[in-house]
C-alpha cells in the first residue's frame, strides 16, 4: 500500500459519508415539499361547486395557507434543520472568534491600540474622574464648615475690635510702658 492511500482512503470515505448526508437530508427536504404540494392540490380541488367564485378563492387560499404552515412547522421542527441550524451557528461564531483573534494579532503587530486597549483607559479616566470628583465633594464640605467660624470671627473683630492701626506691624511685641520702668528718687 502506498504511503499516500491511507490518506485518500480516509478523504474517500469522508466524501461517502458527505454525499451519503446530502442525499438523505435532500429526501427528508423532498419530501416535506411533495407533501406540502399535495396538501395545497387537496385543499384547491375541496371546494363545493355550489359556491361563489370569491368564496372558492378564499377557501383555496385558507389552504394552501394551511398546508405551508403544516409543512413549514414540521420542518422547522425536524431534527435535521435543528441540527443544522445548530452547525451554522457554531461556525458562524467559530469564524467570528477566528476572525477577532486575527484583527488583535494584526493590530498589534501594528502596535496599534486593541479594543481591550482603550476600553482600559477608559475605566481608568472614569476611575480617576470618581476620585477626583470625590475629593472635590470632600474639600467642598470642608469649606462649607469653615465659613460659619471665619464669618462669625470676621462679625466680632467689626463690631467690638478696635480698628487696627494702618501701617503698624502685626507681629510686632507689645510697647513697654517707659514710666512704669523708672524710679522715683
Amino acid at each position: 500500500m502506498a504511503p499516500d492511500a491511507a490518506p485518500r482512503a480516509s478523504r474517500e470515505r469522508f466524501m461517502n459519508e458527505q454525499s451519503d448526508n446530502f442525499a438523505r437530508d435532500s429526501a427528508a427536504f423532498q419530501k416535506i415539499w411533495v407533501d406540502t404540494m399535495t396538501r395545497m392540490m387537496k385543499a384547491a380541488f375541496t371546494v363545493t361547486p355550489d359556491s361563489v367564485p370569491p368564496e372558492v378563492l378564499r377557501q383555496i387560499r385558507s389552504g394552501i395557507f394551511q398546508a405551508l404552515t403544516e409543512s413549514w412547522n414540521e420542518f422547522l421542527r425536524s431534527p435535521q434543520f435543528q441540527e443544522g441550524m445548530k452547525l451554522w451557528l457554531d461556525r458562524a461564531i467559530a469564524v467570528r472568534k477566528m476572525t477577532n483573534e486575527l484583527l488583535v494579532k494584526a493590530r498589534k503587530e501594528m502596535q496599534a491600540p486593541t479594543r481591550d486597549d482603550v476600553d482600559a483607559v477608559a475605566l481608568a479616566v472614569r476611575h480617576l474622574e470618581t476620585k477626583i470628583l470625590s475629593r472635590v465633594d470632600e474639600l467642598a464640605r470642608q469649606v462649607d464648615a469653615l465659613k460659619p467660624q471665619s464669618g462669625s470671627a470676621a462679625t466680632r473683630k467689626s463690631a467690638g475690635a478696635p480698628a487696627a492701626r494702618s501701617g503698624a506691624p502685626k507681629n510686632r511685641p507689645a510697647r513697654k510702658n517707659h514710666r512704669a520702668g523708672k524710679k522715683k528718687t
